[in-house]
């Protein structure tokens, strides 16, 4: 068993020691490695910050209700009798100034990216006063709230970064009504900070309105969501649907998610397919320069397994660096990266930050490491079975 181990040892240590000889079909290999794990991991770090928006923007504790039959606000109208009515529901929070709930109006308004200048579609909310308590996380960051009855807006810290013309102070021109910023807002991280805020009352006539589109109410707690959703559905007086704040936006995410992880399982397939077949043309090329090395380790007793491990361990040496750097690269240059897309449940931009999660890195990193097995187990197993009287006559 010692002697099995001491010539594995040897066998790998010279020839990782010539991996410098071949340097260039190294690095080919090694960076075809590096561009799939790059690409893979940005790939899925968009449907991870995405969801991760979206997730974060859930509540327990916060009940959104919409017209019955309706899968987003977008689609969905609620009357002003109807907000009345379930504001009085049983198991909303109250406060002195009321209920916690908000009736609120969803628009789309064009806003310029920073980046391309194109203009995008952005949510542009009509809220009512509870809305600031209903969002546990809702504070101002720069400026101030907008003023109940006036054409002002307040601007979330997503939406401010990736439009532009979203400063404190610009004024600008929507539906029937000039606006002027006068606030930036944070949610920590929600699905809010890709809108503008405004009054509802103030939103309605400006887009000639008359009903709401739902109504956001925050819960005395988690537990009282039932007591909630029944008093509402079953009364006689409504048409509404009652959702589960996380549970709403979890099914928002599920059309780009859904895109993204399909594009993965198209274009990754392929890109990999190509990377093996890089390493395979390397390692071939490494044991084909080798033979004669082989050879003589096979006349001078050495074993078919140390070789194919050999083999095996300079392809890996290859996958784990192409990868490291890959997972690196893919951490360095997009983790945080801020973008915008399309919500295709209301049409309307998101932004978001790519995630790079420690899940990913590793499996972007055990990919590489398939790959680097992978192009290596056929030269690897040629290498053991090369021929010692044949190659030996080469010398």
């Amino acid at each position: 068993m010692g002697n099995w181990l001491a010539q594995i040892g040897t066998v790998t240590w010279l020839n990782l020691r010539t991996v410098g000889q071949r340097r260039g079909a190294s690095t080919a290999a090694a960076f075809g490695i590096l561009v799939v794990v790059t690409v893979f991991i940005a790939l899925l770090s968009i449907a991870v910050g995405f969801r991760q928006t979206m997730a974060s923007t859930g509540d327990p504790a916060t009940a959104i209700v919409l017209r019955g039959g309706s899968d987003s606000e977008m689609t969905s109208t609620v009357t002003r009798d109807s907000s009345r009515i379930i504001a009085e529901a049983p198991g909303i929070l109250r406060s002195p100034a009321g209920p916690l709930a908000s009736a609120e109006l969803f628009v789309v308004v064009d806003v310029p990216k920073r980046t391309t200048k194109t203009a995008a579609n952005v949510p542009l909310r009509g809220v009512q006063p509870a809305a600031f308590a209903v969002r546990k996380n809702f504070r101002i960051v720069a400026g101030r709230r907008f003023a109940t009855g006036r054409n002002e807006v307040i601007v979330g810290e997503g939406a401010a970064k990736e439009f532009a013309g979203l400063e404190v102070g610009r004024r600008l021109r929507w539906g029937e009504n000039e606006w002027t910023v006068v606030g930036i807002f944070s949610d920590g991280g929600s699905l809010s900070e890709s809108e503008i805020w405004t009054d509802v009352d103030v939103l309605q006539p400006a887009y000639r309105r008359t009903m709401f589109q739902s109504v956001h109410a925050r819960l005395e707690s988690a537990a009282a969501y039932d007591r909630f959703k029944d008093a509402l559905t079953t009364d006689p007086r409504l048409d509404i649907s009652v959702h589960r704040e996380p549970d709403y936006y979890a099914g928002q995410s599920e059309g780009l998610t859904t895109l993204v992880y399909a594009l993965g399982i198209l274009i990754c397939p392929l890109m990999v397919a190509g990377a093996v077949f890089g390493a395979l043309n390397t390692m071939y090329s490494s044991v084909a320069t080798r033979s004669r090395e082989i050879a003589t380790l096979r006349a001078l007793g050495f074993g078919g397994v140390p070789v194919v491990i050999s083999v095996l361990a300079e392809s890996l040496l290859l996958a784990a660096v192409g990868g490291g750097i890959g997972a690196a690269f893919a951490y360095y240059a997009f983790n945080g990266f801020r973008a915008a897309t399309i919500n295709w449940q209301s049409f309307s931009q998101v932004a978001f930050a790519f995630r790079v999660t420690p899940a990913l890195l590793v499996l972007g990193t055990s990919i590489a490491l398939a790959i680097g097995l992978l192009g290596g187990l056929l030269p690897a197993i040629r290498a053991a079975r090369l021929p010692v009287a044949t190659a030996l006559r080469e010398l």
